[in-house]
């Protein structure tokens, strides 16, 4: 899915979009509002880094964070949640993982990425373990994230 085609679809169905990002730290949001018109459909891109971040911009529950952990289904859900709520969007997607180099472990190693769409049916999150080094898992989990957003539009 391109950029293109996603505000193509949003503008038609007049779709507001917001993103939370992490790992991406704003290349999903970048990637939209690269695209003339994108006006029309974007409201908002959060880009929560640090986890003071999820917890002041979006809501995301520090109990959350230290029960679960950053790169977790549950605050990719939360991120997902808090963004569409701030921003009265119809659509949000968010992106919390590890790109490396350094960061990764065991149970979530570098790649690890958890997404989460946030749709007016309710949330539901993905995981993704993406090869290469930080660039390739940053461009890969941007690409996801756009496709998700798409799918979020068409259903």
């Amino acid at each position: 899915m391109s950029a293109a085609a996603l505000v193509a679809l949003c503008t038609q169905k007049h779709l507001r979009v917001a993103t939370a990002e992490s790992c991406t730290g704003g290349l999903v949001a970048g990637a939209i509002t690269a695209i003339p018109g994108a006006s029309a459909i974007f409201t908002h891109g959060f880009v929560t880094y640090a986890n003071e971040a999820k917890m002041e911009m979006l809501g995301v529950p520090a109990a959350m964070l230290a029960a679960h952990g950053a790169v977790s289904s549950e605050v990719a859900s939360a991120m997902a949640q808090g963004a569409i709520k701030c921003a009265h969007a119809a659509l949000a997607v968010s992106t919390t993982g590890i790109a490396g180099p350094d960061g990764g472990s065991a149970e979530k190693p570098v790649g690890t990425v958890w997404f989460g769409l946030a749709t007016p049916l309710g949330v539901t999150t993905y995981h993704r373990i993406f090869p290469g080094n930080r660039d390739d898992v940053r461009r890969a989990s941007t690409d996801f994230a756009l496709a998700l957003l798409q799918q979020g539009a068409e259903a």
